[in-house]
């Protein structure tokens, strides 16, 4: 037995024991030991051999963390995707063929240094959310054996949460990579569709499947995201997403939430104050709160199975399906079965129907930076399945079964423990493309809280979730009006790999004016040796961004010097002179917030 075996698997721990001189062998040869101390069969369908994982570990080249960001960390896969020379099953053992390539993220991150260690169990053709509708034995939850352990990525969420890997790959169609990441105390981050290539992964449904990650802390579920994050020219539904350093939370945030008369807990009042307890930590971090009625979301929520979407499940399988249907799971035939009473015209009905309830659901969120939902309304046990194999199943999609259909975002993250001990946790949700927004606001969240990492009894410690630094490619820029977070031009700092760094003050000579025109409306800063100081924020842009923002500035504006309150001196938007005398002198409203506030 090695030191690793009292190490996390969390990544700043095992890559500190790297960096103290243990190897990439060493943590495969803990990661093994692990695997046979849990003894629970259901985890993983297919373990490599541990003399392959340790040659692999064996032939990666020196400790490079800059060069090889997930470096010796031993990693799980949900076994709908491909891991060349592996059978893929998706828990179907009648379906399994032997994978002859690595799936496109598989491939991305074998080269950013990670190595798999096998395939996981999940609920069959990742249908379900339960984790219990599987012909191999069910995994048991990591924190209460009685619970469903969460699906349909279930092998993979117990895997983190025990610490047996440092993360592992799920799909989420519906919420497989947010339900088994909250019933397990663990991190699982479902990106924008279409940032994960999907080649070489079974569908469940297409046009809404995407890969997630667990792991046991937000910046690791990042690090993994931004190594896989690629442009896949063979894989019709990639996009082309940008995923930056993931900074701090950005400050005056409005974050809509269900109102009281629409959150939905099936009567546990337990989670529902613990959603309270949770929406008070957010304001308290700095959060406008705005109540939502839900309603249109749940209605969004129901479509997924219903029409075109189980359609789509059929389509996925349907050979299969027709010549083999007794080797399917009963409750698995029976949901997608139900596509042989649809016709194409239900599927273009569905279609229609999704597009009128997206359009008011998204007319709820003008003006909202994120959405903050329970990730699952309540728990429930193994044996309430038994009695009921469906109901329990839907009401665990209460807030994640709208998410893919409205093509948002998400994290789930923990938020420490209920008041009968059992995990608490929320998920963040924003529009597609602004993965770093939501997960930033989740990593404050879980340092808040810091609550234990899985079920492994070591807590979160404060400093493994500090902010980055920006890098030497990239510029640091004071912005102090509607580019700032929440306001109308915040997109163009996303959108080229900007990234929030923190609130900060200009030093006390400047004056800030509100300049004509618009929209949107923009202020105008000016140095003045009878200023003051005006409340900025500071962003992190990518060198090859700063052309296309120079670009984008119309006078009398300019980019500029700006001296700020501690004495730094960074890049920043300025006016010229002569434009103060056609603008409204606002600088007694110390920043451009409180001057659009009083408005």
């Amino acid at each position: 037995m090695t030191v690793l075996a009292d190490t996390s698997f969390d990544f700043a721990s095992l890559q500190a024991a790297f960096a103290s001189g243990y190897s990439a062998a060493d943590a495969v040869e803990e990661a093994y030991r692990r695997i046979a101390l849990a003894n629970d069969p259901g985890i993983f369908i297919h373990l490599r051999r541990k003399e392959d994982v340790l040659a692999e570990a064996h032939a990666l080249p020196p400790f490079d963390p800059e060069r090889f960001p997930l470096w010796g960390l031993p990693f799980a896969i949900k076994d709908n995707i491909d891991l060349a020379g592996v059978p893929t099953t998706a828990a179907c053992p009648a379906f399994a063929y032997t994978a002859e390539a690595d799936s496109f993220v598989v491939n991305l991150l074998r080269k950013a240094g990670a190595i798999p260690v096998g395939k996981t169990n999940l609920d069959q053709f990742a249908t379900g959310l339960v984790g219990v509708r599987t012909p191999y034995p069910v995994p048991k939850n990591a924190l209460d054996p009685a619970i469903v352990p969460g699906g349909s990525s279930s092998g993979s969420a117990v895997a983190v949460a025990r610490g047996l890997v440092s993360f592992a790959l799920g799909t989420d169609t519906a919420g497989s990579g947010r339900v088994p990441a909250a019933l397990n105390n663990i991190v699982g981050l479902k990106p924008t569709l279409g940032a994960l290539s999907a080649t070489g992964v079974v569908p469940a449904c297409r046009t809404l499947d995407t890969i997630s990650i667990f792991a046991l802390t937000v910046p690791d579920a990042w690090r993994v995201f931004s190594a896989a994050a690629r442009y896949d020219d063979a894989d019709g539904y990639s996009k082309r997403v940008v995923a930056p350093r993931m900074g701090a939370a950005e400050s005056a945030l409005r974050v809509g939430v269900p109102s009281a008369a629409t959150r939905q807990f099936f009567g546990d009042t337990v989670q529902e104050q613990a959603f309270a307890d949770t929406l008070a930590r957010l304001s308290y971090l700095g959060a406008t709160l705005v109540e939502l009625d839900f309603k249109p979301f749940f209605d969004v929520a129901a479509m997924l199975y219903e029409g075109a979407w189980v359609a789509e499940r059929m389509a996925a399988v349907e050979t299969f399906m027709r010549e083999r249907p007794d080797e399917i799971h009963p409750v698995t035939r029976q949901i997608i079965g139900a596509a042989n009473r649809l016709s194409a015209a239900d599927a273009f009905r569905g279609i229609y129907r999704l597009a009128d309830l997206r359009r008011s659901a998204e007319g709820l969120m003008t003006g909202i930076d994120l959405l903050c939902v329970p990730t699952i309304p309540t728990f429930y046990t193994l044996a309430d399945l038994e009695a009921d194999p469906v109901t329990p199943n839907s009401r665990l999609g209460t807030y994640t079964n709208f998410v893919n259909l409205m093509d948002l975002c998400g994290i789930a993250v923990p938020t420490g423990l209920r008041a009968d001990g059992r995990p608490s946790g929320v998920t963040l949700l924003a529009r597609a493309g602004q993965d770093a927004r939501a997960a930033a606001v989740a990593k404050g969240l879980h340092e808040d809280a810091l609550p234990m990492l899985g079920a492994t009894q070591l807590q979160v410690r404060p400093g493994d979730l500090g902010n980055p630094r920006p890098d030497p490619d990239e510029c640091v820029i004071a912005v102090v009006g509607a580019h700032m977070s929440g306001l109308p031009l915040n997109h163009m700092l996303t959108e080229l790999g900007g990234w929030f760094l923190e609130s900060a003050r200009t030093a006390a000579d400047y004056r800030l004016y509100a300049l004509p025109g618009g929209p949107p409306q923009r202020p105008g800063l000016l140095r003045s040796a009878s200023g003051s100081t005006i409340a900025l924020e500071l962003w992190a842009l990518p060198l090859r961004g700063l052309g296309p923002l120079l670009a984008s500035v119309p006078g009398p504006l300019s980019i500029g010097s700006v001296t700020l309150s501690d004495d730094r001196c960074v890049k920043g938007f300025l006016m010229e002179a002569h434009a103060a005398e056609a603008s409204d002198d606002i600088t007694h409203f110390g920043g451009w917030r409180a001057y659009l506030a009083s408005r």
